[in-house]
């Protein structure tokens, strides 16, 4: 497999392509929506238990640990949860992700029915969602390109980013009303159902994750060997730059924008502060949503590493700008923006990943990716949240997006010094 610049960005570029291409095929019609409903809820979860958990315990160190036990699951098993989705069928996968978090909204109903909810059970259940949503990743990218082939692989990702934004955007909107109209016991069980249609699409669906390529790998999967995935992809140039890309905009901002966000709407101060702070969430939301859409129409946006370095850097611009204006029309128009160049960068890092890693090895490739992109949100926590306190939030906010920025430019740098290298295979397992 040769991944030189300009073989990365023919491979990741497909020849004339469709607006909305994998809405074409049934399946992944179908999936789209079941994997939307889903995230959202995901989301609808997060905000019925978090009100319960601060309601019952006032604890900001559950508080902090909701965030920690989300992201690290992706951070420490992504790459094994990638070996699980490139040796099994991935509809098995990704239908054992959806019942555990069934059962995790199941059990935290039982507890709330109950009064017995503890500190060390809702950490356990808090703990085995973010495991959940883990094993989730790396199977699903490998049924998109199940579904389309590698043609429309583009399409695939980025409608499926775009559900997830719309998953995401609605998930607190829908679990507040189900929180005020049900109440926490019978709001949480209501999403249970929620999360059904997913799981009985992919009873229906002949799609495996692997039925294009016909390889399922039998290497063990071990700790060791998840290393060994690690050392040989950052042998690629091209695959590490789209993993540091994805890494870099999870570390320095990730998790934290939306957490800062109250401060923000309290600062900017346009009408009530509820108003506020929920036209800024809605923002940074519609920004994916739209940006999505956008991006099927129109297709000016090509995915090379070259778009995904200019559309990181408009996100760090953007969070940059939004981190320092006074203006609250500018901050909602940078929140949009971002969440745009966000969508985009990601899922063009998302393809050119795919595209490149070897067919018995996607699932590994993918899960050091996701392992990158979603596990290092945790470190957000730390380049915004603490920092905050010593700076001010305005500040570190700013320093995180101008930090990206940097660190685009050198990644950049080392891809225009060596664009007349060939990167590296990955290599063959031992």
């Amino acid at each position: 497999m040769s991944a030189g610049r300009s073989g990365a960005d023919a491979a990741a570029t497909p020849e004339r392509p469709v607006r909305f291409a994998a809405l074409k095929v049934r399946d992944c019609r179908f999936y789209l929506v079941g994997g939307m409903l889903a995230m959202m809820a995901d989301n609808i979860e997060h905000v019925i238990t978090y009100w319960v958990l601060w309601q019952q315990f006032h604890s900001p160190a559950l508080v902090a640990f909701e965030v920690v036990s989300h992201w690290t699951p992706f951070l420490l098993l992504s790459v094994y949860f990638g070996a699980l989705a490139d040796r099994y069928d991935c509809r098995r996968v990704i239908q054992v992700a959806q019942m555990m978090f069934m059962s995790v909204s199941a059990a935290w109903g039982v507890f709330f029915a109950t009064g017995t909810l503890s500190v060390p059970v809702a950490c356990v259940l808090l703990v085995v969602h973010g495991m959940a949503g883990s094993l989730w990743a790396p199977a699903e990218q490998l049924m998109l390109q199940d579904f389309v082939g590698r043609r429309d692989l583009e399409s695939a990702v980025r409608l499926n980013a775009t559900a997830r934004s719309l998953g995401i955007l609605f998930g607190p909107v829908v679990g507040s009303a189900l929180l005020l109209g049900l109440g926490p016991t019978a709001g949480i069980f209501t999403n249970v159902a929620i999360y059904l249609p997913l799981t009985i699409l992919l009873i229906r669906t002949p799609y495996t994750g692997h039925t294009r390529d016909g390889i399922v790998p039998r290497t063990r999967m071990t700790l060791r060997a998840a290393g060994r995935v690690i050392r040989e992809t950052a042998g690629n140039q091209v695959l590490m730059s789209m993993i540091v890309l994805g890494g870099m905009g999870s570390f320095f901002i990730g998790a934290a924008l939306q957490s800062v966000m109250p401060i923000f709407a309290d600062d900017l101060g346009a009408g009530s502060s509820g108003l506020t702070y929920g036209v800024l969430l809605f923002a940074a939301g519609a920004g994916g949503v739209v940006g999505g859409l956008l991006l099927e129409v129109v297709r000016f946006v090509p995915q090379t590493v070259g778009a995904a370095v200019a559309s990181t850097l408009v996100y760090g611009g953007a969070i940059a700008t939004f981190a320092f204006t006074g203006s609250y029309l500018l901050a909602v128009v940078m929140l949009f923006v971002g969440g745009i160049a966000n969508l985009a960068a990601m899922s063009i890092g998302q393809t050119v990943v795919q595209l490149l890693a070897p067919p018995e090895r996607r699932g590994q490739v993918i899960g050091v990716y996701s392992m990158s992109a979603s596990g290092l949100r945790i470190g957000s926590g730390f380049t915004v949240g603490l920092l905050a306190g010593a700076t001010g939030v305005h500040l570190s906010l700013g320093m995180s997006a101008g930090a990206l920025c940097l660190g685009t430019l050198i990644v950049l740098a080392v891809i225009v010094g060596s664009r007349r290298r060939p990167a590296a295979p990955v290599a063959e397992p031992a």
